[in-house]
């Protein structure tokens, strides 16, 4: 799913919402996400999982291309961890079957 087509689903299943209406929702709800992982804080929505901000530290890498080491700097990446609630829903027959898409 992407961007796009949540909104049409949110527009569609709230029709007293414009749909310029419910792309201001999403985009508000994604913005604050992303503001309050900026400020290293966790984000946690119940049912769905949490998302948090971890630290790598710097490293010595490999270049795939010629095996040369290569130093890796340090970096904050994000991080999504799926609640239980979630991961019943798709272990429960909620998700395809990976080999359909093969």
């Amino acid at each position: 799913m992407i961007r796009s087509e949540l909104i049409d689903i949110i527009a569609a299943r709230n029709p007293h919402l414009y749909h310029q209406d419910a792309g201001r929702i999403v985009d508000t709800i994604l913005d604050d996400i992303a503001s309050a992982m900026e400020r290293g804080e966790r984000v946690e929505l119940r049912g769905f999982g949490t998302f948090v901000v971890r630290h790598r530290p710097s490293r010595s890498g490999r270049n795939p291309k010629n095996g040369t080491a290569v130093f890796v700097e340090e970096k904050w990446v994000p991080f999504f961890r799926a609640g239980k609630e979630l991961k019943e829903r798709i272990n429960d027959g909620g998700a395809p079957d990976p080999a359909a898409n093969a």
